[in-house]
Order: structure tokens, then C-alpha cells, then sequence
């Protein structure tokens, strides 16, 4: 195919990324502990580790894993937020020779269930905060170690005693919770001292990560991404930020406010960050944006990866103003439309713009991204990185042409794998000729750039996280007092998208606050609808199956917000 976006790419950008350099995302990062050992890698609350500690804090852990019998490939589930044990514990994981899953630490016993049992996970790393959620469904899972952290206690002495003690007893934020058998984190680090890691060979096609997305089936799958499917974007991600950065080895800062559980978090903050050897500035509750605020001020930042609503509300704190934006060189927005007024108001107060790219789970993430170098809104997802194809595809899989919508399809070396254990699945989304058909409607003009038009899928889009239908109706379907309901997205000047329900109510005494608590135990919050709305019917086709986009284009009522 005619690459026509190459003559769009800024002056002696690479076209190719030669992934052959590395045996697999392991040697990478060891390559990258050594190279920067006596730099500071991450920071959390004030406590700083260098990527010699991540180096030998990740040897004991890895080791202690293997001291466990787990065999080589076995999945490992993390559940924390931005901690300095995460970094750790992924490339312990990672080094050991197994797989990481990442959860999403606010998920709800369901989800959790659900996620590790899919995956098969053995063992998981988790922070006391969410144990009690684990307590819950241990039993019907296959896990076997678990390793529990607290929030202070990598920060030593009297601070670690101190923040925990405040976590603990003061905010209440660890609900109590008996796993018996669970090892704390600083003791698996200890007794890993006295072991030895093993060397564990992984080939290039092997698991390094399940990413976990939703389906139109409404269950969640794990999108398989091998160790060449990272190392290959680090690597598409590093060429495409040096029109930025320049050529100098000054030490990058990076603001890592996304949730590492996250792709885009994990891909841009803690992996690309090793590989160039930044110092992440690791911010466990990004939501409380005047402590945000706060730790920035002490830091001279180059980078903030962010997802649109978070740039609109640091935008909207009085605080934000006065930070020191002069060394500020690169503001990533992905996981969701960058709008322009947010882009236009960002670029005044920092000086920098908002470079939009555009991924999935299933891309690693990135796939397309605008110039680096780029200090003009395109109103667009940019350009294909490179050693990537994008076709734009009609319903029967034939390219279209320029200017023409249709579905974005992307191929290169950053592509899942597939669907862990689905082939099912995996075969709904792939091509015989390598492209991951990505559910999204785009057009791209004659110089390489794709812009987003539609949704083919029925995914509903919340502050950059995916939300399925599917999987909300059988949720609320499932309440007794529920006949039949749909689910929809709506616009939100905050989040994007909100999440609207329409229900038709079997018991008729059902309310919308009864509704809504019961949403509250069974969905994490940014799935939780925000609108409910019953009727008497839903609109269906003549053999039954509801309509949502007859929902999506009815002319807007009124909106009753839940409670």
C-alpha cells in the first residue's frame, strides 16, 4: 500500500523501527537499569528510587515469585494505583518470566472475579486498600500468592509509619479484610534477597502483558501483547518524540498522573520512561487535583501525558497558574477527543499544545499520533508512527478512497497477538493480511492524517476509559425489579460521554435511587450511569433487538440525572 502519510513526517524522521535490536521487553529494561543506575527513576510522595534500587528491588521480588513454583509464562495480576511498588512488581513479574495482568484497582468483586479467572492468574500483587475485594472471590479464583503493600511502606521510616497510620486509622481508606496466607510486600522483598533470580529466556512472541478491554459480547478480554509488541512501540513512541526532545541525554521528568493500569499510562510513563530513562512522577489519586497541583509545583516537568477532562480540570484549579511550565516540552493527549477550546486554553497558559494520538489496548497503544513538533490544532488523531499501516476500510473489507469514511484499520509490529484464549474473537477483528479492524469510523485526507467520525461499535467512551453496553445491560438486566433496558452514551461537557440507561421496570415500586445503588456495587464508578430513564418500551426491530441508536438520535429530552 502507498504510504502517502511518510511525506507528512517531520525532516529525517525514521520510517521503520528495527525491534530485531532486542531479544525481548526484558533485555530493554535491563539494559536500561544498568545504563541509568545511579539516576532517579521514580518518585512518590517525596521518596525517590534510583533505577539501581527498581533493579535490585525487582531481582528479590522476581526471585520470591519464582521461590513459589509458578512456572514460566504464569499470569500475575497487579491491583494498585500509582505507587512505587508497581514499577516494581511489573518488572519483578516480567524478569521472573511470567505474564502481568493489570486491574484496575477500584474494580468491584464481580469485575475482579471475572478478570482473574479469565486470565488464570496465580498470584497477585495488591495494595490493602483493595484486599477486602479479593477476600470476596479469592475462593473461586485460581489464586494461589498473594503479596499485599501499603501505601507508606516504601517511603521508610517515620513517613512509611506515618502514612500509613493516616491511610489506616485516620481516612479509613483500608477496610478490614483476612487473607491469611498473604505475604506483605516488604517481607516477599526481604526473603527474596536470600534467592536467586533465575534467568528465564522468553522469545519474542511470548505474553509480556494482558490488557484487559471490553467486547461486544459485554464480557472483558484480555488482549494479548507479546514482548515485541512493546518493545516495538517504545521504540515507535522514541522516534516520535525526538522532534521535541532533541538529541540531548538531559534526564526527561515525566508526569505519570494516568493509572498505570492503564495502556497509555503503562506504555507512555513507565515503559517508554525506562527506556529513555526518565523520572516518573508517580501521582496515586490524580481526582484531588489540588495535591496535583501541589507536587508539580516541586518539580521542573518535560512531559504530561493526560487524557482531555484531566487537562480541562488542572485548567480550572486556581493553583494551576502558578506552576512553572519552562521546561515543558511534550503534552500527549490520547484515550479520548482532545477538544479545542481545552487545547487553545492550554497552549496560552503553558505554552505548549496538546499532541492528540490515538491507540487501544489491542495497539499497545499508539498507532497514529499528530507531529510532536506540532503547535497547531488539527482536530485530528495525526499520523500512522512508524512501521505502521492505516487502511480505511468499507464493510466488506475493501480500502476506500481519500476522504472517504470508513472503518480504521492499522497494521504493524505493536498489534496484539490477540485475545487471550478467544479466537473466537481474535477472528472478528483481524484481517488475513494482519489489520486490527479498530471499531472506529475515520477518514484520512491526502496527507496521512486520520480524523475519528464515528463509532461503529456501540462503546460508550468516559474520560478515556471504554465502557460496553452490553456489559451494563446484563448487569442492571439482572436486578429483579429490571424487564428489559439499554444502554447509551450521552454527551458530557466534563467526561466526553456519560452513560445514560433507559429501563423498563418489572417491579413497578422500582426506583431510581434502588437502581443506582445496586450500579454502585456492581460497576466501578466510571461505568455507573449517570442518567436513568424508564419507559413503558424500548424501540426494537421486528425480530427483537433493541435499538440503541434509535435511543442515541431521538431529539434530547429532558435529562434526569441519577442520584
Amino acid at each position: 500500500m502507498e504510504k502517502i502519510w511518510l511525506q507528512s513526517y517531520p525532516p529525517g524522521m525514521q520510517t521503520e523501527v528495527d525491534t530485531s535490536q532486542y531479544r525481548s521487553l526484558v533485555q530493554l529494561l535491563e539494559e536500561s537499569f544498568h545504563k541509568y543506575a545511579n539516576r532517579n527513576a521514580y518518585v512518590c510522595m517525596d521518596k525517590f528510587l534510583t533505577y539501581a534500587e527498581v533493579d535490585a528491588y525487582s531481582k528479590r521480588l522476581g526471585a520470591w515469585l519464582q521461590s513459589r513454583g509458578l512456572k514460566p509464562g504464569a499470569r500475575v495480576a497487579i491491583m494498585m494505583p500509582n505507587v512505587l511498588q508497581y514499577p516494581i512488581a511489573i518488572a519483578a513479574i516480567l524478569r521472573a518470566g511470567y505474564t502481568v495482568v493489570n486491574v484496575n484497582p477500584l474494580y468491584t468483586p464481580r469485575e475482579l472475579e471475572h478478570q482473574l479467572n479469565d486470565s488464570g492468574s496465580e498470584a497477585i500483587i495488591i495494595l490493602e486498600n483493595f484486599a477486602t475485594t479479593l477476600e470476596q472471590v479469592l475462593g473461586r479464583t485460581q489464586v494461589k500468592h498473594i503479596v499485599v503493600a501499603s501505601m507508606g511502606e516504601m517511603l521508610g521510616g517515620l513517613k512509611g509509619m506515618l502514612v500509613n497510620f493516616v491511610v489506616r486509622s485516620v481516612k479509613k481508606m483500608v477496610p478490614a479484610f483476612s487473607l491469611p496466607n498473604a505475604v506483605r510486600f516488604k517481607d516477599a522483598l526481604s526473603q527474596g534477597g536470600g534467592m536467586k533470580l533465575t534467568p528465564v529466556e522468553r522469545q519474542y512472541n511470548d505474553p509480556a502483558f494482558l490488557q484487559y478491554t471490553g467486547g461486544t459480547t459485554g464480557v472483558s478480554k484480555g488482549a494479548t501483547l507479546t514482548h515485541q509488541n512493546i518493545v516495538a512501540n517504545l521504540l515507535q513512541s522514541e522516534a516520535w518524540s525526538q522532534p521535541a526532545l532533541g538529541g540531548s541525554d538531559e534526564q526527561v521528568t515525566i508526569v505519570c498522573a494516568l493509572p498505570l493500569y492503564h495502556i497509555f499510562a503503562l506504555t507512555a510513563c513507565a515503559m517508554w520512561g525506562t527506556r529513555v530513562g526518565a523520572l516518573n512522577i508517580l501521582i496515586p489519586n490524580p481526582r484531588d487535583i489540588g495535591g496535583f497541583i501541589k507536587e508539580l509545583a516541586k518539580y521542573k516537568f518535560n512531559m504530561l501525558p493526560a487524557v482531555n477532562t484531566l487537562y480541562n480540570a488542572l485548567l480550572n484549579h486556581p493553583d494551576f497558574v502558578h506552576l512553572d511550565f519552562s521546561a515543558l516540552k511534550i503534552c500527549n493527549g490520547g484515550g479520548m477527543a482532545v477538544q479545542q477550546a481545552v487545547n487553545d486554553r492550554w497552549l496560552k497558559a503553558t505554552g505548549v499544545s496538546i499532541i492528540e494520538g490515538y491507540g487501544l489496548s489491542e495497539t499497545s497503544p499508539v498507532a497514529t499520533c499528530n507531529r510532536a513538533d506540532s503547535t497547531a490544532f488539527t482536530g485530528t488523531i495525526g499520523l500512522p508512527v512508524p512501521s505502521t499501516d492505516i487502511a480505511i476500510l468499507d464493510d466488506d473489507g475493501n480500502e476506500v478512497a481519500l476522504g472517504t469514511a470508513g472503518e480504521i484499520a492499522i497494521r504493524g509490529p505493536q498489534v496484539m497477538a490477540g485475545y487471550w484464549n478467544r479466537p473466537d474473537e481474535t477472528a472478528k477483528v483481524m484481517t488475513p493480511d494482519g489489520f486490527f479492524k479498530s471499531g472506529d469510523v475515520g477518514v484520512m485526507d491526502a496527507s496521512g492524517y486520520v480524523k475519528i467520525v464515528d463509532r461503529k461499535k456501540d462503546m460508550i467512551l468516559v474520560s478515556g476509559f471504554n465502557v460496553y453496553p452490553n456489559e451494563l445491560e446484563g448487569v442492571i438486566a439482572a436486578h429483579p425489579g429490571v424487564l428489559e433496558c439499554a444502554a447509551i452514551g450521552v454527551p458530557d461537557d466534563y467526561s466526553g460521554e456519560a452513560v445514560k440507561v433507559f429501563v423498563v421496570r418489572k417491579d413497578p415500586n422500582l426506583t431510581e435511587a434502588e437502581l443506582m445503588a445496586y450500579c454502585k456495587e456492581q460497576l466501578t464508578g466510571y461505568k455507573k450511569p449517570k442518567y436513568i430513564e424508564f419507559r413503558e418500551e424500548l424501540p426494537k426491530t421486528n425480530v427483537g433487538k433493541i435499538l440503541r441508536r434509535m435511543l442515541r438520535d431521538e431529539a434530547p429530552g429532558e435529562k434526569k440525572k441519577a442520584a
